[in-house]
């Protein structure tokens, strides 16, 4: 017991920072059982520090893996196809347009009587290409309106409007800017809205925006006319 009670007021003495320098004098007076007991908290000592330094590599280790895992996601399956909400065969129901006119491949999002957005996968393949431009290909600006003017004939030629497909005539264009150029592999998202409607005359406003990824590339307000059967 007086060994003990010698041991741990050795080791106080020695964790106090005005005994640093007891460490290095010398204990002639100590039984070999104290030495015995210091050395084993030296060990014990090691022990809990290199404990502590596996558990630090191994917390720092765990986020590298995890960004590793996410970087390695291939760029196919990165992106979302778009989704459907009306496809060709269902355009071709409601719109009267036909190859090599018509300009809407898919409709991925429709609010009744209110805006739709649908899309257009511009192809080298479209016939207007060959003439414009042969050595660069940009989709005419016209028809980047006309594509948007079909779009709203989708939102027009509904039973929440009253448009009839025998009597919808594209009417007019006012305050249109083309941003950037549209070129073959890009795919043309257009939303078009209505912003105002007269059933009374047949005359519709709509404000239509056009878009390749996040850039804006055409924009404007149209004119619509509709008519009943």
């Amino acid at each position: 017991m007086a060994s003990t009670a010698l041991l741990q007021s050795l080791f106080s003495t020695l964790n106090s920072p005005s005994h640093k320098g007891l460490e290095s004098a010398s204990l002639p007076c100590l039984p070999k059982s104290i030495s015995l007991n210091q050395q084993s908290i030296g060990f014990a000592r090691s022990q809990l520090q290199f404990k502590k330094n596996q558990k630090t590599h191994i917390t720092n280790c765990a986020p590298s893996e995890s960004h590793n895992a996410k970087t390695e996601t291939p760029i196919e399956l990165r992106f979302p196809a778009f989704p459907t909400v009306m496809d060709i065969n269902q355009i071709r129901e409601i719109l009267p347009h036909r190859f090599p006119f018509l300009l809407v491949d898919r409709v991925i999002e429709y609010n009744p009587g209110v805006s739709a957005v649908a899309i257009k996968n511009v192809t080298i393949n479209d016939n207007f290409f060959p003439g414009h431009f042969p050595e660069r290909p940009i989709m005419p600006g016209v028809l980047m309106v006309e594509a948007m003017a079909q779009v709203g004939g989708l939102v027009m030629l509904q039973p929440e409007v009253g448009g009839s497909r025998e009597n919808f005539f594209f009417a007019g264009i006012d305050k249109v800017r083309f941003r950037k150029p549209v070129i073959a592999g890009d795919t043309l998202v257009m939303r078009m809205t209505l912003i105002k409607l007269q059933k009374r005359f047949g005359i519709a406003k709509m404000e239509g925006k056009a878009y390749v990824g996040c850039d804006l590339v055409c924009e404007g307000e149209f004119l619509m006319a509709t008519g009943s059967e």
